[in-house]
């Protein structure tokens, strides 16, 4: 049996093009505090440094987040909170614009509750 690996083009064929808007944004973003390799998977995008920091799957009109981090953070804009283990939560943040990518946004990408290695 072939397996097909995914690319992240395929992640945004028959999205609404704010998608790719909000994407682009994130990344550059993200690339702002350090290199960011993208590994593109069946479901979602994940985003690699040591290892995956991040993921990100795409919807018809928007996006879902999902930061890696040391500790669970309070906030309405976070939808699911996902305790891993002792010391990893997954966050599941839902963007629908270029312009939920924001100051808050970023300091959770580095500040207390930064990304999990």
């Amino acid at each position: 049996m072939k397996t097909v690996k995914a690319s992240v083009e395929q992640h945004f064929e028959g999205r609404h093009p704010v998608v790719r808007a909000i994407y682009d944004r994130l990344l550059a973003a993200a690339r702002r505090l350090g290199e960011v390799e993208e590994d593109p998977k069946q479901t979602s995008i994940h985003w690699n440094r040591v290892s995956a920091f991040a993921g990100v799957a795409t919807r018809k009109e928007g996006l879902i987040l999902t930061l890696k981090s040391t500790q669970d953070m309070k906030s309405p804009r976070i939808r699911k909170h996902e305790k891993a283990s002792a010391r990893r939560w997954y966050l599941y943040i839902p963007l629908a614009a270029p312009s939920d990518v924001d100051a808050e946004l970023k300091a959770w990408m580095q500040g207390p509750g930064k990304p999990a290695r």
